[in-house]
């Protein structure tokens, strides 16, 4: 009787460890406005807006594989840098992401806000800083390879999808101001 209370009770408290883990995955990691402050050093731009039109609006669809949830896009920019906060759905909801892109190479980006019930690995360090450096291929493609995080595939082809839609748009902003 006593070693059935004991197994009983270790059955609950992991079942209730792994409730408090899936429930703290989810959430608000950064706040946006905690991130632009960080990137442009407290002195944040005022954010502009690119209308996803024409060309534009298909090449992201290509890289997306599906149009973009807007038609706007704001995005940051300051001495030729850009940020670019997205987002993408990983199995069922959306993922936030910010990316600091400059010299056409990402070289800051994290997951801001998180709302899937799996695939919360994403938001480590391990796996973002796999993207600094990056930059685009012809026909939009990574320059880095991203290794996987098993148990989030989903999550981590949204990143790689929105690092490469960040690296495009920001391309297309620093031509169009030249």
């Amino acid at each position: 009787m006593y070693k059935s209370k004991i197994k009983l009770t270790f059955f609950v408290s992991l079942i209730a460890l792994a409730i408090l883990n899936l429930v703290s995955a989810k959430g608000v990691y950064l706040e946006p406005e905690v991130f632009l402050s960080d990137i442009f050093n407290h002195a944040a731009p005022e954010p502009s807006r690119l209308l996803l039109k024409g060309d534009l609006k298909k090449d992201i669809k290509k890289i997306l594989g599906h149009r973009y949830k807007s038609i706007r896009v704001p995005y940051w920019q300051k001495d030729g840098r850009t940020v670019w906060i997205l987002e993408e759905i990983g199995k069922e909801l959306p993922i936030t992401a910010a990316f600091a892109v400059s010299d056409n190479k990402i070289e800051e980006f994290k997951v801001l806000i998180f709302r899937e019930s799996r695939g919360w690995e994403i938001r480590h360090d391990f796996f973002t800083q796999q993207f600094y450096g990056a930059h685009l291929l012809p026909k939009q493609k990574l320059s880095h390879h991203i290794d996987n995080i098993t148990g989030a595939t989903m999550s981590v082809d949204a990143m790689k999808k929105l690092s490469r839609m960040a690296l495009y748009l920001h391309e297309h902003v620093i031509a169009e101001n030249q």
